[in-house]
């Protein structure tokens, strides 16, 4: 085990350690002050902050290294959000390997994804989403090392309420479940030369692939769902140097003919058969 997963573990432990004395001490009397309780929350993040200062940025390691060129994982129109081509950590954290992540949700033509709402609905169903279902490709040579498909497709959160829900509550939870809660049905690809391709979030029994299996560029590996911290149909890619999650940083990527799309910039990926090899 490495010596970042093993962080992982132990900041991810104290947290639930946290939550579970907040709980005994409503429920019982366990005879100390209050206070006493926030002793594992206080030590989960006090060791963040000696691993950042003492160890310098998780991924500063990458941040230099050019970008892995690679095929895109879609086709058709898509829309970009949460890029690193706007900030990085793109998702305002390193954990996961995620410092160069990307989110993208389909959108044929404009107006065909269902807009945010402020109250109502407060969730949607994912079938209104035009990303849901759509085929994931293998944007490289590659051999699969993980493939999680367990998990349902829960409602979308299209509301402010829904967003609320997901951030501070459902988030939480599944952030203490680890590597499955966050990114729920998923696939890992090994690309060589110490890079992995993430695909997270698929729908729930479209997986395709199985551990040890090779793939060609352009092959069908999942559909797009909305399983795990998710809070409407997309796909959540990104490249990273280890298999598992919890222990890797993460890696620039371009996708080919494409580069790496903006914040909410729209682009078109040709289809697999036509896509350059």
């Amino acid at each position: 085990m490495s010596g970042r997963k093993l962080a992982t573990i132990v900041h991810r432990s104290l947290r639930s350690a946290f939550l579970v004395l907040i709980i005994a001490h409503a429920a019982l009397d366990l005879g100390y002050p209050w206070w006493w309780n926030f002793a594992p929350i206080v030590l989960a993040y006090a060791m963040v902050v000696v691993a950042h200062r003492w160890g310098g940025a998780p991924d500063s390691t990458k941040a230099s290294r050019e970008p892995v060129e690679v095929a895109p994982p879609v086709s058709g129109r898509w829309t970009a959000q949460n890029s690193p081509a706007d900030r990085t950590p793109s998702h305002g954290t390193h954990a996961y390997g995620q410092t160069f992540a990307i989110d993208i949700v389909a959108e044929p033509e404009p107006g065909t994804r269902p807009g945010f709402r402020r109250l109502w609905p407060l969730a949607r169903r994912n079938s209104a989403y035009p990303a849901f279902g759509a085929p994931l490709h293998a944007v490289a040579d590659a051999r699969v090392v993980r493939a999680t498909d367990r998990q349902r497709d829960h409602s979308s959160r299209a509301s402010l309420p829904g967003v609320l829900y997901q951030v501070f509550l459902e988030g939480a939870v599944r952030d203490l479940l680890g590597v499955r809660g966050i990114l729920g049905n998923h696939v890992v690809l090994d690309l060589g030369g110490g890079t992995y391709a993430l695909y997270a979030h698929l729908k729930s029994g479209s997986i395709t692939v199985r551990e040890g299996d090779r793939v060609r560029v352009g092959d069908v590996l999942a559909a797009c769902g909305n399983s795990g911290n998710s809070t409407e149909p997309h796909l959540h890619f990104q490249l990273m140097d280890d298999p598992d999650p919890d222990s890797a940083r993460g890696i620039p990527f371009r996708w080919r003919g494409i580069g790496v799309p903006r914040d909410r910039e729209a682009f078109e990926a040709p289809s697999a058969q036509s896509a350059p090899a």
